[in-house]
């Protein structure tokens, strides 16, 4: 069974790939990038679940007939008053490297001498079935935000974000460990098991 997903990043493609081989071999999934001439649209929602849904609507219009989902998640820092949130991807500017928007992060910790480090990864999903109908999946994965960046197994956040019962970053750990207990890893296994009743 086919399956799309709005989104361009490597990362993200990689570990919903790797989550449908090892537990619903039955699903193939394709991105955007073999779409050449797809245009994304602005996210320009409020919340995860209206980008999410941005980027959904976008792909059921070119794949009809398709199970179709876009994602949304973010880094929410409870000393920050939960920023950057949905701002996470383009926290240091739009075209920020996932290096400059971490910089930016601790940077503002220091400045704010932000105490409580807590945090957590927030991840809603949005997909339509091939008759049209949406279906919405949400997580969370608690941990809190190290002083430094430290790994160079993950992408994002994953160099200063340490899960909680851990004591390395996510970037130290590597993917088989997020693969295990991510916030995108929780939704994405929501909301296939809710296409296949599993």
């Amino acid at each position: 069974m086919e399956m799309w997903v709005a989104t361009q990043n490597k990362g993200k493609i990689s570990e919903f790939s790797l989550l449908l081989q090892r537990d619903f071999p039955e699903f193939v999934l394709h991105s955007i990038l073999e779409l050449p001439n797809y245009s994304a649209p602005p996210e320009n929602g409020k919340t995860y679940q209206d980008n999410a849904r941005i980027k959904a609507r976008s792909m059921k219009v070119l794949k009809p007939g398709c199970w179709v989902f876009g994602e949304d998640s973010g880094l929410e820092v409870k000393g920050l008053g939960n920023l950057p949130g949905i701002h996470s991807a383009r926290y240091a500017g739009d075209r920020a490297s996932d290096s400059e928007n971490v910089a930016k992060l601790l940077k503002m910790m220091q400045l704010r001498q932000v105490a409580d480090r807590s945090a957590q990864f927030m991840c809603t999903i949005v997909g339509y079935s091939p008759e049209g109908q949406e279906h919405v999946v949400s997580a969370e994965f608690k941990g809190q935000i190290a002083k430094a960046p430290v790994g160079q197994l993950g992408f994002g956040y994953d160099p200063v974000f340490v899960s909680e019962g851990e004591s390395k970053t996510l970037a130290e750990l590597g993917p088989g460990f997020k693969l295990q207990n991510s916030h995108r890893t929780q939704a994405f296994l929501k909301f296939i098991s809710f296409i296949t009743n599993r």
